[in-house]
C-alpha cells in the first residue's frame, strides 16, 4: 500500500489534540455535561451503597480486584480455583493473563462494590467516548447526526443493548476496551506529530489485559500502519517482559497451564459464547474436535474479512473497516461471551451513518430501517438470556443449547449470525453492484 493511501486520514488531527477539541466541545453545554456524568454519577453512588448494605454487585469486577491483591501479596494468580480475596459469591478463577493483574491495582485500593461503582463509571465515559470518536470517523453524515447532542442520547440508549448492560452489571471491561482500540485506530491512526508516534500503543495495552485484541495488530498491518503494528506488539511484550520480572511463577503458569485450561472459563458451549466455537461446540453435541473445526471455519471466513476490512479503508472508510475486523475476532476467538459483543453500537452508529436526511418512500425506506432494526432488535432483545432459560421444567444438570431444534439453534446464534449475515448481504452487494 502507498503511503498516499497509508496517510489519508479521514479524522484531521493536529498533534494529537483533536480528542480534547472534542470532549471540551462536547462539554462546552451545562445541560450536556449534567446529562453525560448522570449515568456514572449513578453508578458510583451505587457502588458506595452497595458497599454499605452488602448488595452483591460485580462477579467480574471483584475478580479483577482479587486479582491485584494477590499480585500486591503475592499469593499466585492461578495455582487454584479462586483468590483468596474474592467474596463468597463471586469466586471464580482468575482468567486473565497477569499483564491483567498489574493493570487491575488501582481497584485494589477500593472495596469490592465500590470499585464495581469506578469501573462502571469508567465504562460509560468510554462508551461515550467511542460514540463520539465512531461519529467523528464518518467521511459522511446526515446533518441531525451531530456530535455532541447525538453521543449523549447514544450512550443513554445503548444501555438498554443487552452487552452494554450486561458488561456493567457484571463489572467486565469490554467498553474500556473498546475505547483504547477506537481511539488507537480511528485517532492516533490519523494524528501528526508526536502523537503520530503512539500509534499502536493502547492496543498493545489492551491486548495485555485482554488476549483477544490481539486481533487489532495484524488490522493495524492490513491498513498499512506496519510502525504501528510493531509498536503494538512491542507494547505487549514489554508488559509480558515486566510481569515475568515481578511474577515469574504466575507468568509461566498461565502461558503453560491456565491460557488452554476450558475449566477456568466456563461451559464454552453455553448460549452466551457467540464464537465459531460454541456454535461448533452446539452443534457437534461437544465434540473433542470442535475447536479445530472452529478455527478451520474461521480460516475460511478471514479471507472474506481481510478483503471487506481493505476495501472500506481504501474507500476512505475506517469505521466500517475496523468493525469487520472486531466482528470477525468475536467469530474467531474460542469464547466470545455475549457481553463481548459491545461492538454493536459503532456498529448502530455507522448504520444511523447511512440514513439520508430525508427517508424515501416505499422500499427504499424500507431497506435503509431494515438492517438498523434487525441489529437493534437482536441485542436489545435480551434472546440469549431467554433461549438459555426458555424451559424451566429441565431438570438440574440437563444441557438445553445440546437439545434445541433448529429454530432455536437459530435464535440462539442470534448473535454470531449479525456479521455472517451482514457480510454475506456486503459480498452480494459489491458482487452486485460494484460498490
Amino acid at each position: 500500500m502507498s503511503e498516499t493511501v497509508r496517510d489519508t486520514p479521514v479524522i484531521r488531527v493536529d498533534d494529537g489534540h483533536w480528542l480534547a477539541r472534542s470532549l471540551r466541545r462536547l462539554f462546552a453545554s451545562r445541560p450536556t455535561t449534567l446529562a453525560l456524568f448522570a449515568v456514572p454519577a449513578g453508578l458510583l453512588v451505587a457502588g458506595v451503597v452497595s458497599w454499605v448494605i452488602h448488595w452483591r454487585l460485580g462477579v467480574d469486577s471483584a475478580v479483577y480486584r482479587s486479582g491485584a491483591i494477590a499480585l500486591l501479596t503475592g499469593e499466585p494468580l492461578y495455582d487454584n480455583d479462586f483468590l483468596s480475596s474474592e467474596p463468597p459469591w463471586a469466586r471464580l478463577p482468575f482468567t486473565y493473563p497477569p499483564t491483567g493483574a498489574l493493570l487491575f491495582v488501582p481497584l485494589a485500593l477500593f472495596a469490592t462494590q465500590v470499585s464495581w461503582g469506578i469501573l462502571g463509571a469508567v465504562s460509560v465515559l468510554a462508551l461515550a467516548l467511542v460514540i463520539r470518536t465512531a461519529i467523528q470517523a464518518l467521511p459522511r453524515r446526515p446533518s441531525w447526526l451531530t456530535p455532541a447532542k447525538t453521543t449523549i442520547l447514544l450512550t443513554v440508549l445503548a444501555l438498554g443493548i443487552e452487552p452494554v448492560w450486561r458488561t456493567l452489571l457484571l463489572g467486565q471491561i469490554n467498553l474500556i476496551l473498546m475505547a483504547l482500540v477506537v481511539t488507537d485506530v480511528l485517532v492516533l491512526g490519523a494524528a501528526q506529530g508526536r502523537a503520530r508516534h503512539l500509534g499502536g500503543v493502547l492496543v498493545g495495552v489492551a491486548a495485555a489485559v485482554k488476549l483477544t485484541p490481539l486481533i487489532f495488530v495484524p488490522h493495524l498491518w492490513l491498513i498499512g500502519r506496519r510502525k504501528d503494528a510493531v509498536r503494538a506488539l512491542a507494547t505487549f511484550a514489554v508488559l509480558q517482559g515486566l510481569i515475568f520480572a515481578i511474577i515469574p511463577h504466575d507468568f509461566a503458569r498461565f502461558w503453560t497451564v491456565a491460557v488452554t485450561d476450558p475449566a477456568r472459563t466456563g461451559p464454552t458451549f453455553w448460549a452466551g459464547n457467540q464464537s465459531l466455537n460454541g456454535l461448533v461446540l452446539r452443534l457437534s453435541d461437544l465434540a473433542p474436535w470442535a475447536l479445530a473445526a472452529a478455527i478451520g471455519i474461521g480460516a475460511v471466513l478471514a479471507v472474506p474479512a481481510v478483503y471487506l476490512a481493505r476495501r472500506f479503508h481504501l474507500g476512505g472508510q475506517p469505521l466500517p473497516a475496523l468493525l469487520v475486523t472486531a466482528f470477525f475476532g468475536l467469530l474467531l476467538s474460542p469464547v466470545s461471551w455475549s457481553h463481548h459483543y459491545v461492538w454493536v453500537v459503532p456498529l448502530v452508529v455507522y448504520l444511523l451513518s447511512r440514513l439520508p436526511d430525508e427517508l424515501p418512500h416505499g422500499a427504499a425506506r424500507v431497506r435503509v430501517l431494515a438492517g438498523l432494526g434487525a441489529v437493534v432488535a437482536v441485542f436489545a432483545s435480551c434472546v440469549l438470556l431467554i433461549m438459555r432459560t426458555s424451559d424451566p421444567s429441565r431438570p438440574p444438570g440437563v444441557k438445553p443449547e445440546l437439545e434445541w431444534t433448529p429454530p432455536e439453534v437459530v435464535l440462539g446464534s442470534a448473535y454470531l449470525l449479525v456479521p455472517l449475515v451482514a457480510g454475506l448481504v456486503l459480498l452480494f452487494r459489491i458482487r452486485r453492484t460494484g460498490r
